[in-house]
């Protein structure tokens, strides 16, 4: 039985977002799922907590490797994040590892916008 304060369960195709501090690289922001409008409370909230910790990180790695869907929405918290980051002096990194996270990123004149790690395999 739930009670009226626990959070409502999360739709099946919901985003997963976790954060990794064990990296040599700064911090890992690692989205799975569809990056929509869905991923930006947990990515910004993630964020948020990374910057006001004890040792907030000089580098964010958002790791797009396991998105299956990029929207408008996504692309808009990507840039969010990136506002965030900047204005506390951290640099934003997108590790991506595929066409679906790409061509949007791409289109959007984003591509340029950001560092880009493209992590694609040759031919795709």
């Amino acid at each position: 039985m739930t009670s009226p304060s626990d959070p409502p369960p999360a739709p099946a195709d919901a985003p997963e977002v976790r954060v990794d501090r064990s990296g040599t690289d700064g911090a890992r922001i690692t989205v799975t799922g569809e990056f929509t409008a869905d991923a930006r409370r947990p990515v910004i909230r993630e964020a948020t907590d990374l910057l006001l910790g004890e040792d907030p990180p000089a580098k964010v790695l958002l790791d797009l490797h396991g998105v299956t869907f990029l929207n408008s929405a996504g692309l808009s918290t990507v840039v969010q994040l990136h506002r965030m980051l900047e204005g506390r002096g951290a640099e934003l990194e997108l590790l991506v590892g595929s066409t679906v996270v790409a061509r949007p990123l791409q289109l959007s004149g984003l591509w340029h916008r950001f560092h880009v790690r493209d992590e694609r395999p040759p031919g795709s």
